[in-house]
């Protein structure tokens, strides 16, 4: 079992006397912007593009908030690590679960990057440009094959790119150096969808699809090449901040549900998270390039064990079932009622129809409660806990998800603080915008992005 010990005792000063439920702070956030897009600009973070991500500022401005010198920062769905590195850029100790080994993968780089040894990698890059540049106008037939179990509709890479980025396995093969390594992977990791025929719009698909023109070659290494300079910057960077010297990061490739087998209670002070918002965007299949060309899958059954775990299912895993029931009683709401009616659109559809999403949102709702449960398990007396969540439209039925969430977790013994919505407008997603899962949202309704601020009573 993984241990965190603390020796800090001491309470968070909290700028919030009473909780504003009813009266949500909106267009005037008192935290920055939680969009992912700033990330692309600043050191280590910008190494990986992440979809479902959130803003190193936002994570920043809570961390000057509500941290001090003793905190322990957790972060739930880790994601490919912009909690935990920027809880190590001040200088605190962090946890991380995150149950898809790629982005683990990439929180696990990122935040021991500081401990990569700068000759080692400037010499690394070095033979790989050398190495590919000879290759690559040459006879040579790469060693490396494309993972056999990864199918896709249309091949993935056109025969030129493919072979560039099978000497870069090659390359990569040969490498001794595991963090070195690492770094080699990730920046292949994080732009392998740059010069393949998919692209996300939002969700993996075809450029074709998406009007796109399917990508006959690329300058693969050059790429690379310049994706590792930067790295080799970043991480020159990165040690010159002393702070991050001296912390702890652990990251947990395992479900945040199986919390009691890693964390000892009430040893968090902050917990800084975004779970999965209730839009069935399927954060695995979206990454399965990733997952195969990186050998954390060989074929489908091993993505299945992701699927059954995630955080709220998916649709496509509930929408069979019989009617699931919430696990829990909220009297002062209308979530029950929302999700009946819910139950009730288009029963002609099958599973098509509002059965299946109904299924699909009482399992999401069931899953913010084990959440709950799991932050006021992993916080001490007066922890604060941040979660970035969105509302979201089901067959034209809005859910004001953040709303529900924060009196779930009163449930768990968490007090609500705030609910703060930095984002009053955010872009919409497939689940409004497919003819056939949902009908077009009312107008009335529109989606926004919420910080719902906890404290452990």
């Amino acid at each position: 079992m993984t241990t965190v010990h603390s020796n800090a005792s001491h309470q968070l000063i909290l700028p919030f006397e009473q909780p504003t439920l009813n009266g949500k702070v909106n267009g005037s956030s008192s935290f920055n912007d939680p969009a992912f897009a700033s990330n692309k600009r600043q050191p280590v973070h910008r190494w990986v593009p992440w979809i479902a991500g959130y803003s190193f500022d936002f994570v920043r401005d809570a961390i000057n908030k509500y941290g001090n010198g003793h905190t322990v920062v957790l972060d739930p769905f880790a994601g490919v690590g912009t909690t935990l590195l920027e809880a190590n850029l001040h200088g605190y100790d962090a946890i991380g679960f995150e149950i898809n080994p790629y982005p683990a993968m990439a929180s696990q780089v990122k935040t021991t990057a500081h401990k990569v040894d700068v000759q080692s990698l400037e010499v690394g890059i070095t033979r790989f440009n050398n190495y590919y540049q000879e290759k690559v106008i040459s006879n040579y037939t790469p060693e490396s094959v494309p993972p056999s179990g990864f199918k896709t509709r249309s091949p993935f890479y056109s025969q030129k790119v493919l072979r560039k980025v099978l000497i870069l396995h090659d390359f990569i093969n040969q490498l001794i150096d595991d963090p070195v390594k690492n770094l080699f992977k990730l920046a292949f990791a994080s732009t392998m969808v740059t010069y393949s025929n998919y692209s996300y719009e939002p969700s993996l698909g075809r450029r074709t699809s998406a009007g796109k023109d399917e990508i006959d070659d690329y300058p693969v290494g050059e790429l690379i090449f310049q994706k590792l300079l930067s790295m080799l910057e970043d991480i020159i960077w990165l040690k010159q901040q002393q702070q991050v010297l001296k912390t702890q990061t652990q990251i947990i490739n395992d479900s945040f549900f199986n919390y009691r087998e890693h964390l000892i209670p009430e040893t968090t002070d902050l917990v800084i998270t975004s779970p999965p918002y209730l839009n069935n965007y399927h954060y695995n299949r979206n990454t399965r390039p990733h997952l195969y060309w990186l050998d954390f899958a060989n074929a489908p059954k091993d993505l299945e064990p992701l699927e059954q775990a995630n955080f709220g299912k998916y649709w496509q895993t509930v929408r069979e079932l019989e009617k699931i029931e919430l696990d829990f009683v909220l009297p002062t709401t209308d979530i029950e009622e929302h999700l009946e009616l819910l139950r009730e659109q288009k029963k002609d559809k099958g599973i098509y129809g509002g059965n299946g999403w109904a299924n699909y949102a009482a399992s999401y709702f069931n899953d913010c409660y084990r959440l709950a449960s799991g932050i006021s398990y992993a916080l001490r007396q007066n922890g604060i806990a941040l979660v970035v969540i969105g509302n979201s439209i089901l067959q034209g039925i809005m859910f004001p998800t953040d709303e529900y969430f924060a009196q779930i977790a009163e449930l768990a013994g968490l007090k609500i603080e705030q609910i703060d919505v930095p984002r009053s407008t955010r872009v919409g997603n497939s689940i409004i915008q497919s003819s056939v899962r949902s009908v077009q949202a009312k107008n009335k309704h529109s989606l926004y992005e919420s910080i719902v601020v906890l404290r452990k009573a």
